[in-house]
């Protein structure tokens, strides 16, 4: 029994091991800390390039917004330029549904020198205003239930911070879809309409 749970052990620190490693291995957007509590950030991000694409169900219910998004990075633009791919996917709406608009962020590199117009329809290059944000960090699957009550975590201590936010709230993915549910990186993140009281200790 002891054994058995070693090995147990040992594979979950092997697998967390890997999942850091390939996280480690992506870009990812950058951005301050201002305060944090616990899981909870307001954090300040400059201005991100992405390329971004709305959710289209078909009549299976299947949506192919990460496809449309992965071929533009692997050449499916003007430039038949390959983009590395980089962290977070960022997702506005409700995650789940069908008005979702996913975004995949730029690298530096390629957003300081000229960002390569997607071909077809479907994918769109725009710009997401930097500012700063609250933001809850959790693990697990990210479903628009399990979204909804971080975002309500969220807005409850921004309540008691006396911090007022956007009506609508972000999400945001780190890691590949075959990452264990465990060791998963999620955020919920609402943008602030004030930072006059995001200061550290207000």
């Amino acid at each position: 029994m002891n054994y058995l749970a070693a090995m147990v052990g040992l594979f979950g620190v092997a697998v967390a091991a890997w999942t850091m490693t390939v996280r480690a291995g992506y870009e990812s957007a950058e951005y301050t800390v201002i305060d944090s509590d616990g899981n909870i950030e307001i954090r300040e991000y400059p201005d991100l390039m992405l390329a971004a694409t709305d959710s289209k169900l078909d009549s299976q219910g299947r949506d192919g917004s990460f496809m449309r998004l992965f071929r533009y990075i692997s050449g499916g633009n003007e430039d038949d330029q390959k983009i590395a791919m980089t962290t977070p996917v960022f997702m506005e709406g409700e995650a789940g549904k069908s008005d979702v608009s996913m975004g995949f962020v730029l690298p530096k590199e390629v957003a300081a020198e000229g960002v390569p117009e997607p071909k077809g329809e479907g994918v769109k290059i725009r710009k997401r205003q930097g500012g700063r944000f609250a933001v809850i960090r959790f693990s697990g699957r990210l479903d628009s239930q399990v979204a909804k009550k971080q975002e309500a975590k969220l807005r409850e201590w921004m309540k008691l911070r006396g911090l007022e936010g956007e009506s609508k709230a972000e999400t945001a993915g780190y890691d590949p879809p075959f990452t264990p549910g465990p060791l998963r990186r999620n955020e919920v993140l609402i943008r602030l309409n004030d930072t006059a009281n995001t200061e550290p200790g207000s």
